[in-house]
């Protein structure tokens, strides 16, 4: 590259304060957030017990108070590390045990607050800037800067933030695909020039992949983009270097397979716990969601396609992600453009194609899409970084302008999102603060759900935020409760209406919604203090 025409030591200083700010963000205000379903599972996971023990144990109409959750969020006397890992295999397959065996023993010398397992997955990102830099140094070589803006980048991207301050295994994902990305990219290097050691080289990316294997499942679509990407430059042939490649892969996934063996074994539980992908939605609907999805590595203010700044700003952040592809595929030698190329196609593809073939669009979490995600950020980096010497003094400054949007968008960004109580990323705890809010101002509540759907869950979610005044009474399967009459008011968390109907019949009174969202309703019964 061609000297910069900003200043090296300027824009060393500018990316050491975009990498201070991105650190800075992932851990303020880091418990401000709604603690949601997802996480509370994570903590039960900890905790070594599973659902149904949950179930019988405080799921049985008896009035309970907050704390009885407590037992069930955090390490205890009665569940080890083992019970910690059945507990995954029983009813979480899908959910691979390496971050849930870190996270239990982070708990257990921090504590269980939600500062505490939320700064595990904080510390983690931090990871990112390292494996990002190693990752840059070896697909673009001498390549000067790259590797500097594409920190400042995943310093300042949302959907990072979002998933550094979630108890979620999907930061740790992220770190384990660059690392192994970066290793098999070392391991080709030093295999065109022979040197050895051999397995050294290609034992680290065998090493690296089973760690993002034991992460997430979906590590697979990345090793077989890594696989396309191998055989593609090998231009086909069983050489040396695909042959090593195989060999190391095999490796990998030999390591994964207790594993493999767990998820064939609870085949029936991975297919429910994941029921929830099987939801059907419109095209178009699927299309808004993926776009809203790609602006959110840039700009994320919890905005859905209801407001109308969605649609104003698409356009920029397509075109912006279309032209950095473009761009490093004409500019760029194909063993480098290939290898992003591959990663941001290749695992998505899996994922969508067949329903867009064969009809009916599932729902797509954007946590699934994240491999694609570093792939679009490599690219824009790229982009960024060779537009920062343009020889055209006019152009320079067209894409300084847009690198400072860029800039400003994710700080603003942050900025948002440190002073929520929930975001987009919440999803069916989205409305729960709320909830909350409401149920606390009752002088004596009573909280009634049942195990239903995602009641489970969200009621967890919820003894979080509410005070030690309230009470609940949980029941199995839509029993009919038998509710004491003490209390002042009494709440309803998302009855079905069978159940509801059930109950104004056998006390005959009337209901009535005090709030709803797009996954559940709260009801309050009316003139508890008539209750038989």
């Amino acid at each position: 590259m061609r000297r910069l025409k900003l200043t090296p030591n300027r824009l060393r200083f500018f990316i050491v304060v975009l990498l201070m700010v991105g650190i800075f963000f992932r851990f303020f205000n880091i418990d401000g957030k709604v603690y949601w379903h997802d996480e509370t599972f994570t903590s039960l996971r900890i905790s070594g017990y599973t659902a149904n023990e949950v179930r019988q144990q405080i799921f049985n109409g008896r009035i309970i108070t907050k704390e009885s959750f407590a037992k069930f969020q955090s390490p205890n006397m009665e569940k080890g590390l083992i019970d910690t890992i059945m507990s995954l295999e029983t009813e979480d397959p899908q959910h691979p045990p390496l971050y849930y065996i870190i996270a239990r023993f982070w708990v257990g010398i921090f504590g269980n607050s939600v500062t505490a397992i939320r700064s595990l997955s904080a510390f983690i990102s931090l990871l990112i800037f390292p494996s990002i830099y190693w990752l840059c140094r070896e697909l673009f070589k001498a390549s000067v800067w790259v590797s500097e803006v594409a920190i400042a980048l995943m310093a300042i991207s949302p959907i990072h933030l979002v998933y550094a301050q979630e108890a979620r295994e999907y930061i740790l994902w992220v770190v384990t695909i660059l690392l192994s990305s970066a290793s098999l990219l070392r391991a080709l290097r030093l295999e065109s020039k022979n040197q050895a050691p051999r397995i050294l080289n290609w034992g680290i990316y065998a090493v690296t992949l089973a760690l993002s294997l034991y992460t997430f499942l979906l590590s697979g679509l990345v090793t077989f983009a890594h696989g396309i990407y191998v055989i593609t430059t090998a231009r086909f042939r069983l050489n040396r270097t695909v042959k090593a490649y195989l060999l190391a892969s095999l490796t990998g996934f030999f390591a994964f397979t207790p594993w493999i063996l767990v998820v064939i074994d609870n085949l029936l539980q991975f297919d429910s716990s994941t029921a929830w992908t099987k939801m059907q939605f419109p095209l178009e609907i699927l299309i808004k969601s993926w776009l809203l999805q790609l602006n959110r590595i840039f700009l994320d203010l919890n905005f859905g396609f209801e407001n109308s700044i969605s649609y104003i700003i698409t356009p920029f952040f397509l075109t912006l992600i279309g032209y950095s592809i473009y761009f490093i595929c004409r500019t760029t030698n194909y063993k480098i453009w290939l290898f992003v190329v591959t990663l941001i196609i290749i695992p998505a593809l899996p994922l969508v194609l067949p329903d867009l073939i064969f009809g009916g669009i599932r729902s797509l979490s954007e946590r699934y899409l994240l491999p694609s995600y570093l792939g679009i950020q490599l690219a824009v980096a790229y982009l960024l970084t060779t537009q920062l010497h343009n020889e055209s003094f006019v152009r320079r400054k067209i894409w300084q302008t847009i690198i400072g949007l860029v800039i400003i968008c994710g700080l603003v960004s942050y900025g948002v999102s440190s002073q929520a109580e929930t975001w987009w990323s919440k999803v069916i705890s989205y409305g729960n603060p709320q909830a909350a809010k409401i149920i606390n101002q009752a002088a004596h509540p009573l909280l009634i759900s049942d195990d239903s759907g995602i009641n489970y869950g969200n009621v967890f979610s919820l003894s979080y935020l509410l005070q030690p005044k309230v009470q609940f009474q949980l029941v199995k399967a839509q029993t009919i409760p038998n509710i004491p009459d003490e209390f002042t008011d009494i709440f309803l968390l998302n009855p079905s209406d069978s159940w509801r109907k059930q109950i104004e019949r056998n006390y005959q009174y009337k209901t009535n919604v005090l709030y709803s969202d797009n996954h559940y309703l709260l009801w309050k019964v009316e003139n508890p203090h008539s209750l038989h």
